[in-house]
Formats: structure tokens, sequence, C-alpha cells
């Protein structure tokens, strides 16, 4: 299994998932050009589109591509008839695959309605794309969702195994990184996310694929328990998971 980032758009990543065989998923095609390109120099055989939720700039691709590759276009159940070229939805629980690859479904709406994560073990390495709910050290924000439903959906992802490699829509690592410092100051662990995502931006590599682990340990909307998150924010010590999870998204919605 190999999983190619390709940027698209400003800050977008669509992704090949690649089998052993060369059979391969499109994760979230953004644009088709871009993708095109990853196929041709990667040598893959694409066999299905799996995407993650409706929006725009993770779809704008699917018709050309799965009309050039005959491809099977899965989303929730939900997305059909607001997902171009959808032929088969999908609901918590359910599986797809491509080539010696399963993926999982999970149902994580907060963003949107719809969103799904697919996640992958296959008892070597474990990963999981996450679309526009869980980016590295943030999460996305509240279009259809409320923060009840967000913070479920982040408690699914959070439950995954701590080496499970999470790969999301978008390159936003940097920013997240300077508001989880702004809430949570005293934790050195935003000070080493810091430091790997400058040293991979200068040399113009993604920071994608950290590990669940690393995100509990300095994504602040995992971490709605902290006392000094908390304390920055103006969160009261007894309110809920959810309520903080909410004050977190509006003061990251304003932070500049």
């Amino acid at each position: 299994m190999r999983v190619v980032a390709v940027p698209c758009l400003t800050d977008n990543f669509a992704y090949l998932l690649i089998a052993g065989d060369g059979q391969t998923a499109i994760i979230d095609p953004s644009e088709a050009d871009p993708v095109r390109a990853a196929i041709a120099r990667e040598g893959a055989v694409p066999r299905a589109i799996w995407n993650t939720h409706h929006h725009w700039d993770h779809v704008g691709g699917n018709e050309a591509l799965a009309k050039e590759h005959g491809l099977e276009v899965v989303a929730h159940t939900s997305d059909r008839g607001r997902l171009p070229g959808q032929t088969r939805g999908i609901e918590a629980g359910d599986t797809v695959r491509v080539g010696d690859i399963e993926a999982r479904i999970l149902h994580i709406p907060g963003h949107t309605l719809g969103a799904i994560a697919y996640v992958i073990g296959d008892g070597k390495e474990r990963v999981v794309f996450t679309g526009d709910t869980l980016f590295s050290a943030g999460c996305g924000r509240l279009f259809e969702g409320t923060p009840a439903l967000m913070h479920a959906s982040l408690s699914k992802l959070a439950a995954l195994p701590d080496d499970t490699r999470v790969y999301p829509g978008h390159e936003y690592t940097e920013s997240n990184l300077r508001f989880a410092a702004h809430v949570e100051p005293s934790n050195p662990e935003i000070k080493r996310a810091q430091s790997r995502a400058s040293t991979l931006r200068a040399k113009g590599e993604p920071t994608v694929g950290t590990t669940i682990a690393e995100e509990r340990a300095y994504n602040p909307f995992l971490r709605t328990a902290s006392a000094e998150i908390r304390s920055t924010l103006g969160i009261a010590p007894d309110a809920s998971d959810t309520e903080a999870l909410g004050a977190i998204r509006a003061a990251k919605d304003g932070f500049r």
C-alpha cells in the first residue's frame, strides 16, 4: 500500500491510494490535471474515486476522471444529488475495496452532514483519510453540523490506533499550530510539531501523515479537557467537552 499526496488548487490535497498490484483509489480529486499527472508518474491504475464530502474543492475532478477511466464514485448516501458523478452511496460500517486494500467507513458529520472517513489497517500500516473533519492540529468549520456532532466525530477518529496516519484535505498545519500555541502555550508537543512542519514546508514537502497519537498530544480540538486551553479562552472548568469544542472552534474562526 502506498499513499501519494497530490497538491491541488491553492492548499488542497487529493490522494492516490495505491495497492500492491497498482490498482488505485483516488481520494477527493479537487481538479483533474494534477491527479492525471500523478497517475502517470506513479504508474497507477485508477479503479474508483472515494470522496469524503460534497464540497466543490474536493470533487471538482470527479466527472472528468470518472469518464476517462470508467470509475465508480463513492460518497455518503446523503450526498447523492449534490456530489458530481456519484454512483454508490455508503454508510457507517460499510467497506470499499481497491486491489488488496479494504477501507472501513466512519460517518463523521460536523463540517458537513455527509462527511465520512476511510479507515485502512492492513496489518503493517494504518491510515485514515479525514477530508475536512480532522486536520493536522485542527478541525473543519461547522458549516452544516453542530459542536456536538463534531465532538462525536472527532472522538471516533481519536479512538483509532495511535499509529494511524492522518491524511486530511488541506495543508493547514502551520496556521493551525499557531492557534494551538496561542491557546496552549506551555504544551511542548506544539513546539515540536511547529519545528517539524516548518522544516517540511521549507523543503516544499507536505506536512500530512501525522499520527493519531501526535494529534491527541497537540490538536486543541482533541484536547477539550485541557485546563490551559479552557483558561486561555475563558471556558468554565465544568463546561462539557462539547461546549468547550464549540468555544475553541469559535475562537479559531476569529483567529488571525
